[in-house]
Parts: structure tokens; C-alpha cells; sequence
């Protein structure tokens, strides 16, 4: 693997969140947060090639966030959290 792979699949990532709606946050630059106009949110956080996804409506809106994510990257649903 080359030095500056990592740095640029994080910047392909950042960019497909941020065209998903999800805006970075200012203090974690791996927490992307979207608000849903039914009050509802979504948070993503990334850490190294793991992700955790939490929010209110798991059947639809992080269903489809999953589904995005799929079409663009590889990766493997491990389903619900265990433990952090």
C-alpha cells in the first residue's frame, strides 16, 4: 500500500458523505452528521475502516445510507453494536 492511499480514501469518503447531505464536524473530522427535515438525524462515525451509524429511524434512513454506501465502497454489514 502506498504512504498517501489512506488519505485518499478518506478524501473519496468525505466527499460521498458530503454529497449525501452529511456535514463534518468542526471538532472530530470523522463524525458526519445529517439532519432530516422530520427532526430526525443520523450520526456516522468513521475510525479507520470502521464504521458506526446510529440514529432514530434504522429501518429507512440508515437502511438507505447503507445502501449509498455500498454502491460507492466495499463493505460488509456486521449488524448491530456489541460493544464500543
Amino acid at each position: 500500500m502506498l504512504k498517501q492511499e489512506p488519505k485518499k480514501w478518506y478524501h473519496k469518503f468525505d466527499a460521498f458523505m458530503q454529497s449525501q447531505g452529511y456535514e463534518r464536524t468542526n471538532v472530530d473530522h470523522c463524525v458526519y452528521v445529517k439532519q432530516f427535515v422530520v427532526g430526525k438525524s443520523i450520526i456516522c462515525l468513521l475510525y479507520v475502516d470502521d464504521m458506526l451509524i446510529v440514529g432514530q429511524d434504522v429501518k429507512f434512513m440508515i437502511h438507505t445510507l447503507k445502501v449509498e454506501l455500498s454502491k460507492t465502497f466495499e463493505m460488509k454489514d456486521l449488524g448491530p453494536v456489541n460493544h464500543i
